[in-house]
């Protein structure tokens, strides 16, 4: 079901992890972005992937959220891994049909591809898992709060942000409750061509769009009602503050880097 969609949903709780200064996780979050995309074997993704985990277990969040979170990029994971599969070349073809031929080279590829995608996903839920949306407003404009300098609008960038991230479980709660409205009148909408389920999109998206602009109204008038106006003469009810356990995690984490460094030149799994 498209309710089991966990993006941008936020679970309270009170293990280290959620205790972090919001700011931290942030930075820590991109550093993790960078392990990934710095390693070249499947060794460092292993290990940056069974780090997430470790640290999905310090939240104590079920490790089936990891699926969950997964579960809508699932199709491009398996386009990206098809063109790498098909257009990834090498010297020896494993499978050749007609102007088909499948390389060792090229399912390395797609595996390795897969894993990193897989690792990213979990890496970014984690973030949002034990997140609230206020602390990273507040992580987001404290991170940019230089950029006033030149009178970039950063409070209200990292509100939009935040506003949009919030928002998804909203609209995927609404899309399903659609979807099951238009079930039960009768509508077809796992069953026939690509092209007509194509088509029945169209009674879920309208509807979609009118309730989001709707809804988008509602917080615009709530916002003025309470007297919002800006980042400019406003006040916190929680002071972003580093503590020990802060310093512990960065120094992990570039423990991890450089790690993934020396795995780049003595690769386990090449």
């Amino acid at each position: 079901m498209i309710k089991d969609i966990t993006i941008g949903q936020y679970f309270p709780g009170n293990s280290p992890i959620h205790k972090m200064d919001s700011r931290v996780k942030l930075l820590l979050d991109i550093l993790y972005l960078v392990i990934l995309f710095t390693t070249q074997s499947f060794t460092g993704l292993i290990a940056g992937l069974l780090f997430m985990v470790i640290c999905y277990l310090i939240a104590r969040i079920n490790l089936t959220m990891i699926l969950k979170s997964v579960k809508p990029i699932m199709p491009l994971m398996l386009f990206t891994a098809i063109l790498n599969l098909l257009f990834i070349k090498g010297e020896t073809p494993l499978f050749s049909w007609w102007i088909i031929s499948i390389y060792p080279e090229g399912i390395r590829t797609s595996l390795f591809m897969l894993v990193r995608i897989l690792a990213l996903i979990v890496g970014m839920s984690l973030l949002t898992y034990t997140t609230s949306p206020i602390m990273l407003t507040d992580a987001i404009e404290r991170l940019l709060n230089p950029l006033k300098k030149i009178h970039f609008p950063v409070h209200e960038l990292s509100m939009m942000m935040t506003i949009a991230l919030r928002f998804i479980p909203t609209l995927i709660e609404e899309t399903d409750k659609i979807m099951s409205a238009q079930k039960a009148r009768g509508a077809e909408m796992d069953t026939g061509s690509i092209f007509k389920r194509a088509k029945s999109l169209i009674p879920i998206l309208i509807p979609l769009f009118v309730s989001a602009f709707k809804r988008a109204n509602e917080l615009a008038t709530a916002m003025e009602c309470r007297c919002y106006h800006g980042g400019e003469g406003r006040t916190r009810l929680r002071q972003l503050k580093t503590a020990p356990r802060d310093y512990i995690a960065i120094v992990i984490m570039l423990l991890l880097f450089a790690g993934i460094i020396v795995m780049n030149f003595f690769p386990i799994i090449p």
